[in-house]
């Protein structure tokens, strides 16, 4: 590609093996280097990087593909949309490298996801864009008339800022009646000129002679520069100055002070008269005589200025000694600047992920680190390192660049944030120092299990609960942070009497309180055991289980069973007790349960009603019926007994049982005793009988009277709606069935009935209702009346219609 005609090729590349960090492993890629030259327009094509790497321009984008400088002057520009590098800030190769011929600007190219470094060298190739430059417009010599031929004369050289072929290249002098040109050229490639006499001079011929210097640079095309030489011609004085050596070298510290000597140049002079010789420093720059001074009568060097290593590591100034004849000699001061540290180590993030998994993988890269010192040799050493009893390290990648590591495992649990001091220390004396602190922070990863705070819970209900009802909070923590941490609560299915276990229990999710869903039972559940898993919102979930236990107490909702004596309908169950009987005699035992379970089915048993009170006694725990004194002819035969049996709940729940007691000697008496009774029961029961039958029958007949009046109804509906669809606008006369009036049933029966446990022995009073005959008799003559009448309108509507 070529550059605005000037015939610059640039956008060439070379590779070479360097080495790359990417974001969990360092890997090799590569070097890229461009050519292209200074004074480029802003904006103008450096390469094609994306395609010299073979990487697409959508990674550029993806990867947020930057470019970095140690200086932080940033002169080329990346378009990460076609992945051209492009000149970002004009460059001027004199301003940027001096008089180094070789000059180059360097930059890494750095994408992340992962992190890649690709470093890139920019060859700045010189234009001609500087014509030569004399510091003087015209130079005034004094030469005496009595010189020697071959004497030379140092002229100050051109400046030509230009390096290689566009730097200053060789020079003309006209006329040259008395003077030729010598050109020298220098080890740093500087040219020395100086004027040599080759034919005499006579002051008396000519006292002046004007002559032209010119300077010729080696650009296309050429640039050049002129000045005039005015040179008077002095009488005597025929021995020049000359230096003590013909290079003078010295040393000085940066820093040193203003004032410090650096070192004293010395010339002497041949001539017997006494002339004076000063000394100038020739062709010296702006920058030279901002920094050094010489002693135009002593020949001493000063610092003047501020000298900095890191600028100027080497001086080499022309120095010129001159007799007030106007002779001179030329001499050459070539000073060393000694680096001091003075310069801390710059530390520069290039790259930093403020946060970092915990399950990353020791070695895995959480910063790229680029560390500069300007000083030079031990002063600019660099060691780097970081806080001790860390899972971090630092580690050297490329020259001056360190990566930050991890070196072992992380947990956030432990610990969730790092402060990281990097310290770069060199190895200067005092050695100097800088820090950088970097805030990481480890990020969650699900890698915990919720906890419950119990191994088990046991939760009590009391039984005959209410719906709803809260049985107790299971609690799990999470040791995660943000989703990983939030636990929710599922019941594990389960069945629980046949039936789903999550009909009998529901658990919410997010508070992990448990509810009843139904009420329990404790005669039919006493306890059961269900899982509940706490599960965490990680991806994965993690979860854990718990048993709890609940246990159902019981309440007193149960009353007692008598299981003997056993209470039936069909007999009459007596228990004989002889005369002769003694005190403590067992007459019987009543036995009784209760189905609820502690205090609650703790049974007493205590005699509610007796015949005779002091004849019998019941035992207050066993129920044993027995004799309290002996029996006596007072006594009657037949006793009738009743035990209640109380539990010892809250409240308390009793069961009554009634004993029939026979004071008797023989089983005749008993059954003489016994035998009205019987009688009168079974009467009580054909009575229960009747009174039901009669009931039934009765029902009955209300039912089909009900059904007949709708059925009339629905009849006389339809005969009306035939009536209407033949055209006839009749007036509706309403009717009423027989025996009712308006619709009602006029009759109002009245039923007593008194029951006992014994269902036969029910009785039941049916009472007629108040003057029934009267009441039918009048119903159905209204009714005859009310149909005759119904017949006669029917008729009279029906001749009208007619009519």
């Amino acid at each position: 590609m070529e550059s605005g005609g000037k015939g610059w090729r640039y956008g060439s590349l070379c590779f070479y093996t360097a080495c790359a960090l990417a974001l969990f492993s360092p890997r090799v890629t590569g070097q890229i280097r461009y050519s292209i030259p200074e004074e480029m327009p802003v904006g103008s094509f450096v390469g094609n990087i994306a395609s010299d790497l073979g990487l697409e321009p959508k990674r550029l984008i993806s990867g947020k593909a930057r470019v970095f400088t140690a200086d932080s002057s940033e002169y080329i520009g990346l378009d990460k949309e076609n992945g051209h590098l492009v000149v970002k800030n004009k460059i001027d190769r004199e301003e940027l490298c001096g008089e180094i011929s070789a000059c180059s600007v360097s930059f890494d190219v750095i994408l992340e996801n992962p992190m890649e470094l690709y470093r890139v060298t920019v060859d700045i190739q010189d234009v001609n864009d500087h014509s030569p430059v004399f510091p003087k417009s015209k130079i005034e010599q004094e030469i005496n008339e009595l010189v020697v031929l071959g004497a030379r004369f140092p002229l100050e050289s051109a400046i030509d800022p230009d390096v290689g072929v566009n730097t200053l290249q060789k020079y003309t002098l006209q006329p040259t009646d008395h003077f030729k040109l010598n050109v020298q050229n220098g080890d740093d490639g500087s040219k020395n000129v100086e004027m040599v006499l080759h034919s005499p001079l006579d002051r008396e011929k000519e006292k002046h002679h004007n002559l032209i210097l010119t300077a010729y640079d080696g650009g296309k095309p050429q640039r050049s520069a002129t000045v005039q030489i005015n040179i008077v011609v002095l009488d005597g004085n025929d021995n020049p100055p000359v230096f003590s050596q013909s290079s003078y070298k010295a040393s000085v510290t940066e820093n040193a002070a203003k004032g410090t000597v650096v070192t004293i140049v010395s010339a002497t002079d041949a001539d017997e008269s006494s002339h004076g010789i000063q000394y100038y420093f020739e062709h010296a720059s702006s920058m030279v005589k901002s920094l050094l001074s010489i002693g135009a009568d002593s020949g001493e060097v000063k610092v003047i200025g501020d000298i900095d290593y890191e600028k100027h590591k080497q001086f080499k100034i022309k120095v010129k000694a001159k007799d007030h004849g106007g002779l001179t000699d030329l001499s050459e001061i070539i000073i060393d600047v000694i680096d001091v540290n003075d310069n801390a180590p710059k530390i520069t993030i290039m790259s930093f992920s403020s946060s970092v998994s915990e399950d990353a993988a020791p070695g895995t890269v959480i910063a790229m680190i680029n560390v500069q010192d300007l000083d030079s040799g031990d002063n600019s050493k660099i060691t780097c390192s970081i806080d001790m009893n860390s899972p971090f390290k630092i580690m050297a990648s490329l020259t001056n660049y360190y990566n930050l590591v991890t070196d072992s495992e992380l947990d956030r649990e432990q610990t969730a944030e790092y402060n990281i001091t990097i310290t770069a220390v060199d190895g200067g004396n005092p050695p100097l120092s800088s820090k950088v602190i970097l805030n990481l922070k480890i990020s969650d990863v699900n890698d915990h299990a919720p906890q419950f705070e119990q191994e088990s819970y046991n939760a009590f209900i009391a039984e005959n609960n209410p719906p709803s009802t809260t049985i107790l909070t299971v609690k799990a923590v999470d040791m995660d942070w943000g989703p990983n941490a939030k636990v929710s609560y599922f019941l594990i299915n389960g069945d629980l009497n046949g039936a789903p276990l999550a009909s009998y229990i529901s658990i919410n999710s997010e508070s992990g309180v448990i509810y009843a869903e139904k009420s329990f039972d404790y005669e039919q559940l006493k306890s059961f055991k269900m899982q509940v898993k706490a599960q965490d919102g990680g991806s994965p979930p993690l979860s854990n289980n718990v048993t709890v236990n609940i246990i159902i107490q019981d309440q007193n909702d149960n009353a007692p069973q008598v299981l003997y004596p056993v209470q039936t309908g069909a007999s009459v169950v007596a228990e004989i007790v002889p005369r002769a009987a003694d005190v403590g005699y067992l007459v019987t035992k009543v036995v009784a349960v209760d189905v609820d379970s502690g205090q609650n089915a703790w049974l007493s048993y205590k005699l509610q009603k007796v015949t005779d009170r002091a004849l019998f006694e019941v035992g207050l725990q066993n129920g044993e019926i027995r004799t309290v004194r002996q029996v006596t002819d007072k006594d009657v035969v037949k006793q009738k007994l009743t035990v209640v049996v109380e539990d010892n709940g809250q409240p308390t729940r009793s069961a009554v049982v009634s004993i029939n007691v026979a004071v008797a000697d023989s089983f005749p008496e008993v059954l003489s005793e016994f035998t009205d009774f019987t009688h009168e029961k079974q009467y009580n029961d054909s009575l229960t009988f009747y009174l039901i039958l009669a009931l039934a029958v009765v029902s009955l007949l209300f039912i089909v009277s009900i059904i007949s009046i709708i059925s009339v109804k629905i009849y006389r509906w339809r005969q009306n709606k035939l009536f209407y669809k033949s055209g006839a606008n009749l007036p509706v006369i309403p009717y009423y069935p027989p025996v009712y009036a308006d619709g009602t049933l006029q009759h109002v029966y009245n039923y007593e009935m008194c029951g006992t446990t014994d269902s036969r022995m029910s009785d039941m009073k049916f009472v007629r209702p108040y003057s029934q005959n009267t009441l039918v008799s009048q119903s159905r003559l209204g009714t005859v009346q009310r149909e005759k009448k119904e017949q006669e309108v029917d008729d009279v509507t029906l001749e009208v219609r007619l009519s």
